[in-house]
């Protein structure tokens, strides 16, 4: 085997070394640090973002929660 062989060889194990590692980290890794959206919250914002807005444009986090509350 040539060395010109040898070094694509090492050069592809690399990239499937790497993409294997993405894999697993991925499957193993810790929950978004946030958590997760209550689904009740996810279908009311779903459902308010489907509604005709007229202009309405949110200027900080507690604008957006009086608008959805």
């Amino acid at each position: 085997m040539s060395i010109h062989a040898i070094e694509k060889q090492l050069s592809e194990l690399t990239v499937e070394v790497r993409l294997l590692r993405s894999a697993v980290i991925s499957l193993i890794a810790e929950r978004d640090p946030e958590g997760e959206y209550r689904p009740e919250f996810v279908k009311k914002i779903l459902r308010l973002a489907k509604q005709k807005q007229n202009g309405v444009k949110f200027t900080n986090a507690a604008d957006f929660l009086k608008r959805i509350s």
